[in-house]
């Protein structure tokens, strides 16, 4: 095992499951958020899975203490701890590998956020899609976007077929992260995150995937409940959108779709997200109406 990442728990190999859960936990993540987030996958419609939690670097002494009462309860919950802040490249990196090494047989790797929400059957409409199309490796899903109180704020939806997927791609992320499950086949042929970024890596991964002739789709279903939080128009600051910016050029070479339209798109986004928050937030909600405003025509 990585020394940079040691269990916490004692260790399970359920070798009869059959997939992963990766969730990266960190210093701002409040208990309240956390348990309703673990909750929501332990109480998943689809039991066969393990959920492996690994707390990047130093976390709040009640979200060390819940996490590590359930992993003593639960046979499948694993806890791993990173000993400084790698970034979620580097843990959920740690976790492929980890199960590569010790559950060679996992077929599905799933993502989860520690303030996010999936809804109960998100795993098993998502497995039942991935057995009926054997071509899909990576599937993600629609979102509902809460508040911190939890109160729905909006809804984020993406094209459905991998064409669509594909054509949307140099302008923006095609996937929504947190929902998204992938076939271990993909990272057992190699590809892996880039852990020298600390942002934007999945947008980064999708475009690499893509490049390399794997088949992406959506479930136009709302799975999860994404944690859209007060800050969040702010988050986006010069190194994200300097990162976006660099995607969507590398998308553009790599996906060989050069366009006016797309490179134009490219500086214009780069120019809003360096404007006032409040500026974001309406260019934000404006771009999201119109693509779900696209996805309902398809």
């Amino acid at each position: 095992m990585n020394n940079q990442f040691t269990p916490i728990s004692r260790i399970h190999l359920l070798e009869t499951i059959d997939s992963v859960v990766g969730m990266g936990v960190y210093i701002e993540d409040q208990l309240d958020w956390v348990v309703q987030s673990v909750e929501s996958v332990l109480s998943q419609s689809y039991k066969n899975f393990q959920l492996v939690l690994v707390l990047d670097g130093e976390v709040k002494e009640d979200v060390l203490y819940f996490l590590s009462q359930l992993s003593t309860e639960r046979d499948n919950v694993q806890l791993i701890k990173s000993a400084v802040n790698v970034g979620l490249s580097a843990c959920m990196n740690f976790v492929i590998d980890w199960t590569i090494e010790n559950l060679p047989r996992v077929e599905y790797f799933f993502r989860m956020d520690a303030d996010d929400i999936s809804l109960p059957e998100r795993f098993e409409k998502q497995i039942t899609f991935l057995k009926k199309h054997k071509d899909t490796q990576v599937l993600g899903t629609s979102l509902v976007e809460i508040n911190e109180d939890g109160r729905k704020v909006g809804k984020r939806t993406l094209p459905k077929n991998h064409a669509d997927i594909f054509r949307i791609l140099p302008k923006r992320c095609a996937v929504n992260h947190p929902t998204v499950v992938v076939r271990m086949e993909v990272f057992k042929a190699g590809h892996r995150y880039n852990k020298a970024l600390q942002n934007t890596q999945d947008y980064f991964l999708w475009i690499e995937l893509c490049a390399a002739g794997y088949k992406f789709a959506n479930l136009s279903e709302p799975l999860l409940e994404f944690r859209r939080v007060n800050d969040f128009y702010k988050r986006r600051g010069l190194s994200k959108s300097i990162n976006e910016f660099k995607a969507r050029f590398y998308t553009m070479k790599l996906l060989k779709r050069f366009s006016f339209g797309n490179i134009s798109y490219a500086f214009a986004v780069l120019f809003l997200r360096l404007m006032p928050s409040k500026v974001v937030k309406m260019a934000y909600q404006v771009d999201r109406y119109f693509l779900n405003k696209s996805v309902k025509n398809e």
